[in-house]
């Protein structure tokens, strides 16, 4: 294994050193002040004309090369937030550490959190573009948007009378075989409700149980594989627990990021003293069964009981069955494949974050499709069944799809020099994931868009990992694009 000085060096090499140096930036979404600041900087290093707008998007223009200056501007846009997760065990500070970056043969991923190739690869390219003195390109817009992981806020508030460029080259997908030409809109659905609580029994023993080492993943791109949502497994075991055995809710925590599949859950418990080793054998004989049921999809799961000190409060009876109902009722996964899109997923929630504690009750969900309609159909139910816990129910960040126009220059030209490249088809579809496209084409209508990128695995979860002879093959390709258009 390596680390960052390697990752700096390899090829191509001024991508991988401006990823390097990016990784060194906290950028959470909501939080992206720094990583503005390091790509103004970097643009103004460049002595390039450089923009920030008021939410934090950063414009940086660049010339075209000489014999390209006919050309019509081309818009590179990525995305400078990225998604902070980390295994439970690793001891990290999104807030304060720069990535710790390992090399393993042919992929770069994090020592125990998420890497950011989502979408700091996209990034990197950009900013190698700009650096470079040999390329051949049209005049180049390259915009850095924030906030797209938890929002969209930067593409929504795009100003539309920033960009000339009539072609955008979006750099955020996540396998070299495709071109995205369409995405999912979607929209946040939550609730925030009360519960009454009581003294626990006298007696009393607290009980925690944390189901730990499900895959997790992208909650678009991956939502089809029947991974193990740790909300509705954690919902599942409770159920037996408190029904069998009057086990009594203190709490529960639950997942993360809406776009993440939940891979971690603890819940804690106020158990009979004679009933502890009982609940002991259930969880064993219930942790027995879910493995099997997901040994393809999650071969990491593990759920672990330990006793902890006796509790004072736990839900009522009766609130305890209203929240175990509601989130027994709430989808998590497909809701509906497209019909006339072969193996595109067209509608989906994922319940990402079950929070219960101290008498409130949060609960979170993103729901996807590529048919605004449907998206507000099924958000619609979801609040339906959220309505029986008497709280407050919300939409909010609501983004519309990005219809696909498979006739647009662009994609005739993308899939052309494609298929001489590489001597195969590319994969010209539409995608489940939220990308900005949808959002920049509503601010400016007739813009030919387009997305693509290297291989990316395992995004929005500590496995996450890049192909490095997939980013020199995407490099190659996006430098080809570049000089043809």
């Amino acid at each position: 294994m390596s680390q960052k000085n390697d990752v700096a060096s390899l090829e191509p090499q001024h991508l991988w050193a401006a990823f390097a140096a990016l990784n060194e930036v906290p950028r959470p979404s909501k939080k992206e002040e720094r990583v503005t600041e390091f790509a103004r900087k970097f643009g103004e290093s460049l002595g390039l004309e450089t923009l920030t707008d008021g939410v934090g998007n950063v414009l940086i223009r660049k010339p075209a090369s000489a014999g390209m200056e006919s050309r019509p501007t081309v818009v590179m846009q990525a995305h400078l937030d990225m998604v902070h997760q980390k295994n439970s065990g690793t001891k990290f500070d999104f807030d304060k550490e720069g990535i710790r970056m390992l090399v393993e043969g042919d992929w770069v991923r994090a020592d125990g959190t998420t890497l950011g190739a989502d979408n700091g690869i996209g990034v990197a390219s950009i900013m190698a573009v700009l650096q470079s003195s040999d390329m051949k390109h049209p005049a180049i817009e390259a915009l850095f948007t924030i906030d797209e992981e938890t929002g969209m806020t930067g593409a929504k508030k795009l100003k539309g009378d920033w960009l000339t460029g009539k072609i955008l080259l979006n750099l955020d997908t996540e396998e070299d075989t495709d071109l995205t030409i369409g995405c999912a809109g979607g929209v946040d659905v939550s609730t925030a409700a009360g519960y009454e609580e009581e003294a626990a029994a006298i007696g009393t023993k607290g009980l925690k149980i944390a189901i730990s080492g499900l895959t997790g993943g992208h909650s678009g791109m991956e939502i089809h594989l029947g991974r193990g949502n740790a909300n509705k497994l954690m919902n599942r075991l409770l159920h037996v627990l408190t029904t069998r055995l009057n086990a009594r809710i203190h709490s529960i925590e639950g997942g993360g990021l809406r776009n993440a599949v939940p891979r971690e859950s603890v819940a804690v418990l106020s158990v009979g003293e004679k009933d502890v080793a009982a609940i002991e054998k259930t969880v064993a004989e219930l942790t027995a069964v879910l493995k099997h049921e997901y040994a393809a999809t999650d071969p990491g799961l593990k759920i672990q009981v330990e006793q902890v000190a006796n509790l004072a409060k736990v839900m009522k009876p009766s609130a305890q069955q209203n929240l175990l109902s509601c989130i027994d009722g709430v989808l998590s996964g497909i809701w509906r494949m497209s019909p006339s899109i072969p193996d595109l997923v067209q509608t989906s929630n994922n319940l990402a974050r079950v929070v219960v504690a101290n008498g409130k009750i949060d609960l979170q969900c993103l729901t996807r499709s590529s048919v605004d309609t449907e998206r507000d159909e099924l958000a619609r139910i979801l609040l339906s069944v959220f309505a029986v816990l008497g709280g407050k129910l919300e939409t909010a960040g609501e983004y519309p799809g990005w219809q696909p126009e498979p006739e647009s220059g662009i994609v005739e030209l993308m899939s052309g020099l494609y298929t001489k490249m590489f001597g195969d088809a590319p994969r010209v579809a539409a995608c489940h994931a939220g990308l900005e496209c949808g959002i920049i084409g509503s601010h400016y209508p007739g813009m030919e868009m387009i997305s693509f990128g290297p291989n990316i695995k395992g995004a929005h979860s500590p496995d996450e990992k890049v192909q490095i002879s997939s980013v020199q093959k995407y490099w190659k390709y996006l430098t080809a694009t570049l000089a043809g258009l």
